[in-house]
């Protein structure tokens, strides 16, 4: 558990400086630039388009452990838009609070299948 944690603050504090010299760079428009190499039908927009599908693919996770109540579509909306910048906090902060039990980090208070 330890090396994982170590890994999401990396992951986190890699992204941070990374996103602060790109926008000290070029600004924050991103959507325009996102979207724009997925309209033409390069490799940069099929990356893009790979990437968005891991991004709903974590909302949907985030909102499915929550249940699906407001708090949990709510974080589902933050988990799309933030994309590593709030899973990895996110999944530091749970890794605490489940006492480093991956099974209940992944599955909140669901029961396990029999």
């Amino acid at each position: 558990m330890t090396l994982f944690r170590g890994f999401l603050v990396i992951m986190w504090f890699i992204l941070l400086i990374y996103t602060g010299v790109v926008i000290a760079n070029h600004g924050a428009n991103l959507i325009p630039v996102f979207f724009g190499d997925m309209l033409a039908m390069a490799w940069p927009g099929q990356f893009n388009l790979d990437f968005m599908g891991f991004l709903a693919l974590s909302a949907l996770w985030t909102a499915w452990r929550a249940k699906f109540s407001a708090a949990g579509l709510g974080l589902g909306v933050v988990a799309f838009f933030g994309g590593i910048g709030f899973l990895a906090p996110y999944l530091f902060y749970l890794t605490f609070k489940r006492l480093g039990d991956i099974e209940g980090v992944l599955m909140g208070d669901r029961k396990r299948p029999a």
